[in-house]
């Protein structure tokens, strides 16, 4: 599983000699492997790296089994620097040179496909997972006090339901709340070391209000969908429907963090769009979450000595005076950059608002 310290390794890594980053899509859809390894062949020979070409090859031709749908390679020979990742999901084919490894694909992976915990939940258990980057990981699951149904005539007087649920007895209430209880303290420790960005909930939805409502605020507001599915559900039928749900929901909450970005550029607060605007408040260290339009690619400025980008050619950076050196990709730096300010980039498809605007965000101050 590709984790937050190969991130930072790659974010880190600077080389003085050219670095080779290359993605290439394994998925079927893109032929076999026969075929797949022609384009290999075909990007390789336009860079012209032979020593980081010979070590791919050597990578690929080793018996290495090709469980992901995408495989991302970061090479600088003359410097000893080799990393491969496969991935659960797939990547577009594509190749960059530069002296820092390429990683504004892996932002946007990281952005659809990163960090969901998935919980699936009766009135006695719940089975916690960790999807990530394609990959679905099934985590200790929580083992209840078993309810038995004791029968009564009329609905049950639990205390603080308005006359309890029909056909349930005080018994029966208080095991399911002890165990909703104890199903969300098992998620909270879980949980806790995988730090996930969103939550899904599955189960009935009697089942799941319950346990909504145990959870403390703070996973409470990660929640961004729920789904009726069986406990006894198996991994593929899980994994379908977080990428189902998942995507569903991240469409919406991508939508509205552009408009609160709009919103907040046009009243002067927290918000900045467009590239220069963009670029200014990065160097400033001011943004929180960066909000890019899918396949957005800028030439740019950067300070030999400082750092500082702009979209504009200035002939000295008005903070160090240094000179500038033209860049093919703006873009790629500043996602780079608010990653290793610890900042969040969003990787926008398929919202109309932010066409015109292409890049903005939104600012810590």
């Amino acid at each position: 599983m590709f984790t937050e310290a190969a991130l930072r390794e790659l974010l880190e890594y600077r080389s003085k000699a050219p670095l080779l980053s290359v993605y290439l899509n394994l998925d079927p859809s893109q032929g076999n492997m026969d075929a797949i390894r022609l384009h290999l062949r075909n990007m390789l020979r336009e860079v012209n790296l032979p020593a980081d070409e010979q070590r791919i090859w050597e990578y690929v031709d080793h018996g290495r089994e090709w469980k992901g749908r995408s495989l991302a390679i970061f090479s600088c020979a003359p410097e000893d620097f080799f990393r491969a990742y496969a991935f659960g999901v797939p990547l577009r084919s594509r190749y960059f040179v530069g002296q820092q490894p390429y990683v504004k694909p892996i932002a946007h992976l990281l952005d659809d496909y990163g960090h969901y915990g998935i919980v699936l939940v009766d009135k006695q258990q719940a089975r916690p997972f960790f999807f990530h980057l394609g990959e679905l990981q099934e985590l200790e699951e929580f083992q209840g006090e078993e309810v038995r149904h004791v029968k009564r005539g009329g609905a049950s007087t639990f205390p603080g339901r308005r006359g309890g649920t029909a056909g349930r007895t005080d018994y029966e209430e208080e095991v399911v709340e002890r165990n909703m209880k104890g199903a969300a303290a098992h998620v909270v420790r879980i949980f806790e070391p995988l730090r996930p960005r969103r939550l899904l909930l599955g189960g009935t939805e009697e089942n799941v209000n319950l346990f909504r409502k145990s959870l403390p605020k703070a996973l409470q507001s990660l929640i961004v969908g729920t789904f009726a599915m069986s406990l006894n559900a198996n991994r593929a039928e899980v994994l379908e429907k977080a990428l189902e749900i998942g995507q569903r929901a991240e469409q919406q909450r991508e939508v509205e963090l552009v408009e609160q970005m709009i919103t907040a550029a046009a009243k002067g607060e927290r918000g900045v769009v467009r590239l220069d605007e963009t670029l200014e408040a990065v160097h400033a260290g001011r943004v929180q979450t960066l909000i890019v339009r899918d396949g957005y690619r800028a030439p740019g400025y950067q300070c030999q000595g400082c750092g500082y980008l702009t979209a504009q050619a200035l002939e000295t950076c008005p903070f160090c005076g240094a000179s500038f050196q033209q860049i093919p990709d703006a873009v790629e730096l500043v996602v780079r950059k608010v990653l290793e300010s610890g900042g969040e980039v969003e990787i926008v498809s398929g919202v109309p608002t932010l066409e015109p605007l292409k890049i903005g965000g939104l600012l810590r101050y």
